[in-house]
């Protein structure tokens, strides 16, 4: 039998399908997402939902018919965002992506709408929450008439797949939105009605992975985040390891049995378990930032425009490189959710430390230090596996050493590249009731050699 794993990612959409019973990923498509709206605010960060589902169903289609009898579709995608949709489950306006800077503008003097709705219920909020993305929409009479209900995009294309008009939200999703009591595993009611949002708006909210529906004859399953997805999807070994995951923003994740933490961020994972994670905004996006500048030195110095930098960066990487009195690179170039103004910075800067190896080198010390910052401020047991996931790290063997040397783990990297859309699929497997728990469909993770 085979499963289905959907990803609907900010810039792509991910789909496998995966056999039951070895775990090998017989077919991977991603495409580009590319539905960015243009004509909004500055501020604002929109896709086309519709577009997105249309994609997504083609995608079901073509893959359910190629391989089947599939057993389970599995759904997951980018969190925090938020899509209004009517009664009859369609959308009435754009996703307003987890990129959104709704909330960061300013509400009252230098008080944003984030830090005003963080103070108003005391729990903390951020720019591209769902719910404060809904409190702005809400003070500025924005929420589109005839909405009835909130829902991430995964969420809308699941619901669609099941055949539904209403969705269903796990504790996953649902906590990514704020204003969510962790310990209860539900939206804070009195903290909604406080913020003057309706609660009506909310979808019914789920915590173990459930069937809401089929598709052909096939459960489709709740939709998950992804931070979740991937974590599920990489990590054989829940209690013992460590999930680095490096793409345009970097993560550190690992199990906890508690809904509280002094040094990181608690979300639901499945049933009564959570996940602790540090997350930074400007992960692989500062290598992609420092490929940018070495570029444009190159093109300086030639006079000739080049493709890309990366080769060069890669043959110096190569070779085990090392410097002496090398330079201290804060890599928060884009910021943090707690401080969106903070910038990153380069210091020891002298006459002979001035270079571009230099700068390489303490670029991917700043990476591995501000998610290493994050992980040392937790209070979590020991752990003796790292597992390194997203192209930022399989692609960079020379980062993903310096991981390991920094954490003090054996890092291991999934033979399957697609570990969201992965993840997804085990999640419908254990849902579905092919395996009888996630450890055992987890079994079916396979490590490079």
């Amino acid at each position: 039998m085979n499963v289905l794993g959907l990803d609907i990612g900010t810039t792509t959409l991910c789909a496998v399908i995966t056999d039951s019973d070895s775990g090998a990923v017989l077919c991977a498509r991603t495409a580009p997402n590319g539905t960015d709206l243009a004509n909004t605010a500055d501020y604002e960060r929109a896709q086309q939902p519709d577009v997105i589902l249309k994609r997504c169903l083609a995608l079901a289609e073509e893959l359910c018919e190629q391989y089947a009898p599939v057993a389970a579709i599995g759904v997951t995608g980018q969190m925090h965002g938020i899509v209004y949709i009517d009664r009859d489950g369609k959308a009435v306006s754009p996703l307003y992506t987890w990129q959104d800077e709704s909330g960061n503008q300013p509400f009252s003097g230098t008080e944003s709408y984030a830090a005003h709705l963080s103070a108003l219920t005391g729990y903390k909020m951020a720019s591209g929450f769902g719910l404060c993305t809904c409190y702005v929409h809400t003070v500025q009479n924005r929420v589109p008439e005839g909405a009835v209900c909130i829902c991430t995009i995964h969420d809308y294309v699941a619901m669609h797949l099941a055949g539904r008009t209403t969705p269903v939200m796990h504790t996953s999703d649902a906590a990514s939105f704020g204003l969510f009591d962790l310990k209860a595993l539900s939206f804070d009611t009195a903290a909604i009605k406080k913020a003057g949002l309706s609660a009506a708006l909310l979808p019914e909210v789920v915590r173990d992975f459930t069937v809401i529906g089929t598709y052909n004859g096939i459960p489709v399953t709740c939709a998950i985040g992804d931070n979740q997805a991937s974590f599920i999807g990489s990590v054989s070994d829940m209690e013992n390891s460590v999930l680095v995951n490096m793409g345009t923003g970097g993560q550190v994740s690992f199990l906890t049995g508690s809904a509280e933490d002094p040094g990181l961020e608690v979300r639901p994972c499945c049933g009564d378990k959570y996940i602790c994670v540090g997350a930074s905004l400007c992960g692989g996006r500062a290598f992609a930032c420092l490929e940018k500048f070495l570029r444009s030195c190159a093109e300086i110095a030639t006079g000739q425009k080049i493709d890309s930098a990366y080769p060069g960066m890669d043959r110096f990487l190569a070779g085990v490189p090392s410097v002496s009195d090398p330079l201290t690179v804060d890599t928060r170039f884009a910021g943090t959710r707690e401080a969106p103004a903070l910038r990153g910075s380069i210091q020891n800067i002298g006459t002979e430390n001035f270079t571009a190896r230099h700068l390489i080198l303490g670029t991917m010390e700043g990476i591995v230090a501000e998610l290493l910052d994050m992980y040392n401020a937790s209070d979590h047991a020991e752990h003796a596996t790292l597992v390194c996931s997203g192209n930022g790290l399989r692609k960079n063997d020379a980062l993903r050493n310096l991981f390991g040397l920094r954490f003090g783990m054996q890092t291991v990297t999934p033979v399957h590249k697609e570990e969201a859309a992965y993840g997804a699929a085990l999640s419908a497997l254990t849902a579905a009731g092919l395996k009888d728990s996630l450890s055992h469909a987890q079994a079916l993770i396979q490590y490079q050699k």
